[in-house]
């Protein structure tokens, strides 16, 4: 037999789904206008985690960006410095041999200061080479050759380490601009872009300094630097008989136009003595010579 059920039991089961699925729907916004007001800022700050965990882990692993010579293996970086003095009884002519040695291997000069005597003859030079860091040993090897060595000093610093930490800081630093960049073009409220543009720029300041780094570690190992100077000999070998003999002429040269200036001198200083007493003495001749020749006729009539 059927049972039938009651309309007011079918209508009450009907009102309570209904309540049930307003009060889930309900709950679901909320969540979801909760989470979504500060999406930006948590996107923000998960990007900035995440760059600094990548960081870490490309700088400890391996380089992102290197030199690894087609081998898979980074290449040693070093830094190579040295300084040579030498002495040389014609400094123009190692000054000469100094840049054909930098020629020679492809260098360049960064500094020149030189001295000069009377005559315009280098007295002294100080060059700052730059070499390529593979030819360092044999660029030294033959400065040291050019002239009279008096000293020589070299330093190499192995910076590979430091060279690989800075490529893969730069290479995370510029992914973590470009995750930024991504949030900012979706970026829709104001809040939203002065929070992303005021992060993106300080990443950029962050990347120009890293790249400023990694310029100068690049340089440093692509080339050594090496400091030169190069004095002229202060003591002159014996002397010829020729040297004697010019000696001996200027020597007599110099004693006899000093003998006369002194003559020269002291002349000018008699008459220079005398000058006044010649200007008194004219002075007065000129009105006493006719009365002179007046008492010369007065007494020849007498």
């Amino acid at each position: 037999m059927a049972t039938r059920r009651n309309p007011w039991v079918r209508t009450s089961l009907a009102a309570g789904a209904v309540g049930v699925l307003v009060l889930l729907t309900g709950c679901s916004s909320d969540s979801d206008s909760a989470s979504g007001g500060s999406s930006a800022d948590m996107a923000v700050a998960g990007d900035a985690a995440g760059g600094v965990n990548q960081s870490k882990s490309d700088s400890g692993v391996a380089p992102v960006a290197g030199d690894t010579g087609g081998s898979g293996v980074q290449q040693q970086k070093v830094i190579s410095t040295g300084n040579v003095q030498l002495r040389s009884g014609d400094v123009g002519q190692a000054i000469f041999d100094v840049r054909k040695v930098v020629d020679e291997y492809q260098g360049t000069i960064a500094e020149d200061d030189t001295e000069t005597d009377k005559l315009g003859s280098p007295v002294r030079s100080r060059m700052v080479v730059r070499v390529p860091t593979a030819d360092f040993d044999q660029a030294m090897t033959e400065l040291e050759q050019v002239a009279t060595l008096v000293s020589s000093k070299r330093k190499s610093d192995d910076v590979t380490t430091q060279v690989l930490d800075m490529d893969a800081r730069v290479e995370a630093q510029r992914r973590s601009i470009d995750r930024i960049q991504v949030l900012f073009d979706h970026a829709t409220s104001i809040k939203d872009v002065v929070s992303i543009e005021s992060q993106l720029s300080q990443r950029q300041a962050d990347l120009e300094s890293l790249e400023s780094q990694q310029r100068y570690l690049a340089d440093q190992t692509s080339m050594s630097t090496i400091t030169l100077s190069v004095e002229r000999t202060s003591k002159a070998g014996p002397p010829s008989e020729t040297d004697h003999e010019v000696a001996g002429f200027i020597s007599g040269l110099s004693g006899g136009w000093g003998a006369m200036k002194s003559f020269l001198v002291g002349a000018s200083t008699v008459a220079g003595a005398l000058l006044p007493w010649l200007v008194l003495a004219l002075v007065l001749a000129v009105p006493g010579w006719p009365l002179v020749r007046r008492l010369r006729r007065r007494t020849a009539v007498t």
